[in-house]
């Protein structure tokens, strides 16, 4: 089975590609789903984040505002770096479990959703590696727009990433994302026609 790392930047248009992928017909597992099923009230994940950053960051509902959490952590490494202690192993063992049993199903491609698979170093869990990029401007633009952030704050979110720039340089499959969605889903699609290609290739 050949899994294939799925990666970007914030605000790149990695979730333009992932469900094109998925209306392809290839299983995804998305990280991001992961770590939102983690937080729930009373799951164990759920209890530490409350416990390191106090009640403060929750809803009336006792549900984990993710606007104020988001807040805490893109202006201070030390709490962002917390809270990836608290949830980064929970989400690559879950991770590592989905790959078990996708492949214990038999499936030839499987697409891990992951934004931060190589800042968290964990990209030796893909056979292959898609980066979805888009221009630093267009990449503000789209983000000030989505999270209603003034351009400083957008920057600053940016920043704690690692440059789409070096992503590439990794990449197996690059998708620029810079153009209309039209391009980019006709991209995603070449992209996955060769990972079909490369599936057969290892049968003969």
């Amino acid at each position: 089975m050949l899994v294939v790392g799925l990666t970007g930047g914030i605000a790149s248009g990695k979730s333009v590609v992932s469900k094109t992928l998925k209306e392809l017909g290839l299983p995804i597992i998305d990280a991001d789903l992961i770590a939102r099923e983690m937080v729930r009230p009373n799951e164990v994940g759920y209890r530490d984040i409350v416990d390191h950053f106090g009640k403060g960051i929750l809803n009336p509902d006792q549900t984990i505002n993710r606007r104020k959490l988001a807040k805490i952590i893109f202006s201070d490494s030390k709490e962002r770096e917390g809270l990836n202690s608290i949830l980064h192993p929970r989400i690559v063992e879950k991770i590592k479990r989905r790959i078990r049993d996708f492949k214990e199903r038999g499936e030839r491609i499987v697409i891990l959703d992951a934004a931060l698979l190589i800042e968290a170093g964990e990209l030796s869990l893909a056979d292959k590696l898609i980066v979805v990029t888009v221009s630093p401007k267009i990449q503000v633009k789209r983000l000030v727009q989505r999270d209603h952030l003034t351009e400083r704050e957008a920057k600053e979110r940016i920043a704690t990433q690692m440059p789409l720039s070096e992503k590439v340089k990794l990449a197996d499959y690059v998708i620029d994302n810079s153009g209309s969605a039209k391009k980019t889903i006709r991209r995603t699609k070449e992209v996955h026609d060769q990972l079909c290609l490369t599936i057969t290739d290892k049968k003969e």
